[in-house]
């Protein structure tokens, strides 16, 4: 089988195509694609708690650590302890975080609104369908040994 036939390869880059796009209009606003998911995770009234956002995002607890020190030294974000629950942390957006956002969005709606233009939505709900499906997969089969998947359900 070719590459260009496999699964993961039309995903990994599409996506990385995405990623290059989403990437030069992060630059402009002196913040990277990582932050601008992070702050479309965030809440922009009442917060988000940390242990929230890296599941929200499919990313490593340790990932975003990085990425919310990142965000507090470019003054998009503040740490404040929950009013509930003082052992919890909510990470608030700034203003300027909360510009930030808006342009994320906007860049994200943008794109969105592209794609549906192009695509009919009876083949966006196939492709939702499939990507629902390979999620499953990995969710259910994430586990290889000698080239075999094993713990299969």
């Amino acid at each position: 089988m070719k590459r260009e036939e496999t699964i993961d390869h039309n995903i990994k880059t599409a996506w990385h195509a995405i990623a290059r796009m989403y990437n030069q209009q992060a630059v402009k606003q002196d913040i990277t694609t990582s932050i601008g998911f992070v702050l479309l995770n965030i809440s922009s009234k009442d917060g988000t708690p940390a242990t929230k956002i890296a599941p929200l995002m499919g990313l490593e607890s340790r990932s975003l650590t990085r990425v919310l020190k990142n965000m507090e030294e470019k003054g998009l974000v503040y740490r404040q302890p929950d009013e509930n629950d003082k052992r919890s942390v909510r990470i608030h957006l700034t203003e300027k975080g909360k510009e930030k956002k808006e342009v994320s969005r906007k860049t994200v709606l943008t794109f969105n609104e592209a794609v549906r233009a192009k695509i009919p939505e009876s083949k966006l709900k196939v492709f939702f369908e499939v990507i629902n499906d390979i999620n499953e997969i990995i969710e259910k089969n994430n586990i290889y040994e000698n080239g075999k998947t094993i713990n299969q359900q």
